[in-house]
């Protein structure tokens, strides 16, 4: 059974700079809990074709359509096991978005979409990941995905989500500060 989590963030900054955070693949642990001590263990970079315009900061994506990453986390405070994941970034779209699908991990299957669209006050980010929980032969019984959702990874994810948020306001501060100078 196929799950759904949305978030959305508004961002005081110009699309370009959040754009150019989010498609630099070399922040994503920057933006995964501490504790998780997640770090990028391999990586196989497709740059992504040249934009359509250039802008500030498009010269840094290295990751376009085709990219792999194998990443590796922490599930748990204090844990000695290292999870991997796997991902491969696929429907690459310059000042749009793109996402990322699982190719090995935690979930039975896993797609991440990041889209940035211009907003009054700078950049409205909208993430939506859609999930498969690994229940085997019990994740065609609805409710009991449901309910495992329900009552851990939904709140997972939230808790996941919140904190990349307010990373992402300070990261993308200090990025704008060092541009600015």
């Amino acid at each position: 059974m196929r799950l759904h989590f949305q978030t959305e963030q508004r961002l005081p900054y110009p699309i370009e700079l959040v754009f150019a955070f989010f498609a630099d693949p070399a922040n994503l642990p920057r933006l995964m809990p501490t504790w998780q001590h997640a770090r990028i263990e391999h990586s196989t970079l497709v740059p992504p074709p040249p934009p359509p315009q250039p802008f500030p900061g498009s010269d840094r994506i290295t990751a376009g359509t085709g990219t792999r990453l194998t990443i590796t986390v922490r599930p748990l405070p204090f844990s000695p096991i290292r999870l991997t994941w796997d991902a491969l970034i696929e429907d690459f779209r310059w000042l749009e978005g793109f996402c990322d699908v699982q190719l090995h991990g935690s979930f039975r299957y896993r797609r991440h979409c990041h889209t940035v669209q211009p907003h009054r006050s700078g950049t409205l980010l909208h993430d939506e990941v859609e999930y498969e929980l690994p229940l085997g032969p019990l994740s065609s019984i609805g409710a009991l995905s449901a309910l495992t959702d329900k009552l851990f990874v939904h709140r997972q994810l939230t808790a996941t989500f919140r904190y990349r948020q307010r990373r992402t306001l300070e990261l993308l501060a200090i990025e704008a500060s060092e541009q600015s100078l």
